[in-house]
């Protein structure tokens, strides 16, 4: 089986992400990897804390702790979370790692070596109060677009325009609030991206066949504007060090690469995290995933649209003039936004419903499978109570969840707490074995394709295929008269449950575990469900004790959705 390396964007450590976060990168991410591993495939999925950069040192500012505290309790906050929604991480590192700052400090010496970093003397704005330049994040005043008064240095938040410190009106420290600003010259490292203009069009142009659309016409659009030379040092007391042993001038100036430089890099060094945290007697080779890996391993990242030039552009580019053989990604999957009720969520605004509070009010299955089922694949899809309501309630309740209460009920009911024997299958099992076959390719076919949406509808189809053959043969009608054919049924919709179990895990694993475990089989060791196997329905014997689980999903009320209304907000928000 092929190896698979999957990564996805790496959440911001300024905070706990919100949904639309969550459906862009992780999620799809972790239901990719684990339909891998059910597969049998050899997967290591890695994604880490994004730490460096003006806002987190803002925002362990406001917290009142140094910027490595804050990042370490706002990293173990996160991971928290994420294990909440049963992401099934390899590893989940951080990027103020030393695996990290020393492959970093790395791919500076050699792109400096191959001639594509230089210094350059920039005018920036300095801060006598503060003693220090101040990046652009760290310079506030008002927007002269629209007026807003606290627009930041690099884009006003409310008119979205991008803008320099200079452009701002009344500027400010973001650090004293002093006015006293003056500009003055410094020196920074600039990354040479328009030398490798050319050769980053030819590997986008071998690559982009296997990248859906949202992806490849984002970096297209980027090397028609042409790819420009990009400072990827500041001036801040947080991040991966310039090496001195290079650059001895700007070392001692204390500058720092630029997050956007040593966040990408830190896929690798998470990999070198994972490798170095092997429990005694493991060994585990980060290298083989990431050098001279092309032929060997399958490259897929996600993330949102915002984050697909620096994956399919900027990041390339840096491979590519390192000059040595690093793994380069194979498919980035690209997502649009997911939006709250049409609006924009927002992590500073505190817009929207943020994942913390999602798994406070619902277990993560009910928002697992709503998000894929919305995936905001080929354009931005909206999050409304009333859209979520319904599609738990319908799938998850009426399908799934009472399909698996109804039959393992009724059958404890009528034949205790084995599963029954019953007559041999006929011609209704016959055509139920063919159907699930066809959708269960079906729904290989649309996970091999990273296509979420067809995904989870392929697999509704399946949950449905079982109601049907359900409401055809009645059992609870047929045992009146036919005893043995309505042990037939049952028997054969248990087996149903024990498919569910298996394919559904990637999306519901929480209540894909307690399907399984519904049946006490003296081993059970299936991966994944062949089309073929499918056909026949047979995993289950009788004989086979089981248990009726608690109810998988508790239907929401319109009293519940008037509740989540108020606190998180409705059509208005």
């Amino acid at each position: 089986m092929a190896r698979h390396l999957v990564t996805s964007a790496l959440p911001y450590i300024n905070g706990i992400k919100h949904l639309g976060n969550m459906v862009g990168s992780m999620l799809p991410a972790d239901v990719y990897s684990r339909y891998l591993r059910l597969r049998g495939h050899d997967v290591l999925y890695i994604c880490a804390t994004d730490e460096h950069g003006t806002p987190a040192e803002l925002a362990a500012k406001a917290a009142g702790l140094s910027v490595a505290e804050f990042c370490a309790q706002a990293h173990d906050a996160q991971k928290a979370v994420y294990d909440g929604f049963k992401l099934a991480f390899d590893h989940f590192g951080r990027s103020s790692s030393h695996q990290n700052v020393e492959i970093t400090q790395h791919f500076a010496r050699k792109l400096w070596e191959n001639g594509f970093i230089e210094e350059r003397a920039i005018s920036q704005v300095y801060s006598p109060v503060d003693g220090r330049f101040l990046p652009d994040r760290y310079v506030e005043g008002t927007c002269p677009h629209c007026g807003y008064d606290k627009a930041r240095g690099d884009q006003c938040e409310n008119c979205t325009r991008v803008l320099d410190p200079t452009d701002l009106l009344e500027p400010r420290s973001a650090i004293s609030g002093s006015t006293e600003l003056e500009i003055r010259e410094t020196k920074h490292l600039f990354l040479l991206q328009s030398r490798l203009q050319h050769e980053v069009e030819a590997w986008v142009a071998r690559h982009e066949a296997d990248w859906p659309q949202l992806s490849s016409s984002i970096a297209r659009k980027w090397l028609t504007e042409g790819l420009h030379d990009r400072a990827i040092t500041r001036d801040l007391d947080w991040g991966v060090p310039v090496p001195a042993d290079t650059w001895p001038d700007l070392a001692a100036e204390g500058k720092v690469f630029y997050v956007w430089f040593d966040a990408p890099i830190e896929y690798i060094g998470a990999t070198k995290e994972w490798s170095d945290a092997a429990p005694d007697g493991e060994v585990r080779d980060w290298k083989s995933w990431w050098y001279e890996a092309d032929d060997t391993v399958r490259y897929t990242q996600f993330m949102a649209k915002d984050n697909v030039p620096f994956h399919t552009v900027m990041f390339p580019a840096t491979e590519l003039g390192v000059r040595e053989p690093w793994k380069k990604v194979d498919v980035v999957k690209g997502f649009n936004w997911l939006t709250y009720y049409g609006g924009k969520f927002s992590t500073s605004q505190k817009r929207g419903i943020f994942t913390d509070a999602a798994l406070e009010t619902l277990p993560a299955d009910y928002w697992r499978y709503f998000l894929i089922a919305n995936a905001p694949e080929s354009d931005d899809s909206s999050f409304t109570w009333e859209h979520f309501a319904a599609t738990v309630n319908k799938d998850l309740a009426d399908t799934l969840g009472n399909f698996v209460n109804r039959v393992l009920s009724f059958s404890r009911k009528r034949f205790g707490d084995e599963v029954p024997a019953g007559a041999t299958a006929g011609e209704a099992e016959a055509r139920l074995g063919e159907e699930i076959a066809r959708l269960l390719t079906e729904y290989e076919e649309h996970m091999d394709t990273l296509q979420y949406r067809k995904a989870a509808a392929a697999l509704r189809a399946l949950w449905s295929a079982g109601n049907s053959y359900l409401e055809e043969k009645a059992p609870w009608l047929e045992i009146k008269t036919n005893s043995d054919g309505a042990a037939l049924t049952l028997r054969t919709a248990m087996n149903l449950i024990h498919l569910y179990a298996i394919v559904s895990e990637p999306l519901i694993p929480t209540s894909a575990a307690a399907m399984r475990g519904a049946f006490a089989l003296e081993s059970d060791t299936a991966t994944w469900v062949t089309p073929e196997e499918a056909k026949s329905l047979t995993a289950i014997q009788p004989g086979t004790p089981f248990t009726v689980p608690p109810v998988l999903f508790a239907k929401i009320t319109d009293e519940d959705l008037e509740s989540y209304r108020e606190r998180f907000g409705g059509s208005d928000a």
